[in-house]
């Protein structure tokens, strides 16, 4: 499951001016361009009650539409197979060397057998999502509907587009066997915890979780062992719940192998 950077990533990563508002808005199935273009999200209309009161009255009938994105989900990735989920910025750009990593790791997953699931958008996402297509691999986008509209990027071969992120994140732990993340802001670093809660509580079993980057992840992990685990607010065996490596071959062997 998007700060954000439109994600699997990070989907607000990108805000932007008012002058830059979207002229196209994708809601679901239905396309709306320039002047027709709606204020806010489904998801905000969802969780924010301080507009007016229709919400009261709407909200049953929302269940109705979150139900029907949980079927499509299901529908469209139940014969995936094997797949991994890889997180990271829509801020990296194309030629960065973390835009070459995310590329390389999405050859090396699809080598392996695995599709190469992410959220769809720019940068760290894209470029999985271009190496597993350039190595014959499935690729899968799952995107989000967000104020500055972004759009599945175009190397992606399975794209769902969600209107609820509690829907969407739902499809990437049951997809997927295992997370690999990238450098990201905090719609990655929501993703990121999200997984390591569900590990922690046995919601989900035998799910690795793999960090790139250790001078990106290492003062995460040293504050997490140093103050949470320090001050007993988690276990020290919640240390072992994810792997950080600065090695593609290794980031892959991790979060695919037993």
């Amino acid at each position: 499951m998007s700060s954000a950077q439109p994600t699997g990533g990070d989907p607000g990563d990108q805000r932007r001016s008012a002058v830059d508002e979207p002229r196209e808005q994708r809601l679901g199935p239905v396309v709306r361009r320039r002047a027709q273009v709606t204020v806010g999200t489904a998801d905000q209309r969802l969780l924010d009650s301080r507009g007016p009161s229709d919400w009261v009255h709407q909200d049953p009938w929302r269940v109705l539409r979150i139900q029907s994105e949980f079927v499509e989900g299901f529908g469209a990735l139940a014969e995936l197979g094997p797949a991994v989920c890889v997180f990271g910025s829509a801020r990296t750009r194309p030629g960065a060397p973390e835009y070459e990593t995310a590329r390389q790791i999405g050859q090396g997953l699809a080598e392996e057998g695995f599709a190469v699931i992410t959220g769809g958008g720019p940068g760290a996402m894209e470029a999985a999502n271009l190496g597993a297509s350039e190595a014959g691999g499935v690729s899968v986008g799952l995107g989000i509907e967000l104020p500055f509209e972004q759009g599945l990027n175009p190397y992606v071969d399975v794209g769902i587009n969600f209107r609820y992120f509690f829907v969407r994140k739902t499809m990437f732990v049951k997809y997927a066997q295992g997370f690999l993340v990238l450098p990201g802001g905090l719609g990655t670093m929501d993703e990121l915890f999200e997984a390591l809660t569900l590990v922690q509580t046995q919601k989900v079993t035998r799910f690795p979780i793999v960090l790139f980057g250790s001078a990106y992840w290492g003062g995460l992990a040293d504050w997490l062992r140093d103050t949470v685990i320090a001050q007993g607010k988690a276990s020290p065996r919640d240390e072992e719940l994810f792997r950080i490596t600065d090695d593609v071959e290794e980031a892959i062997r991790l979060v695919t192998k037993p």
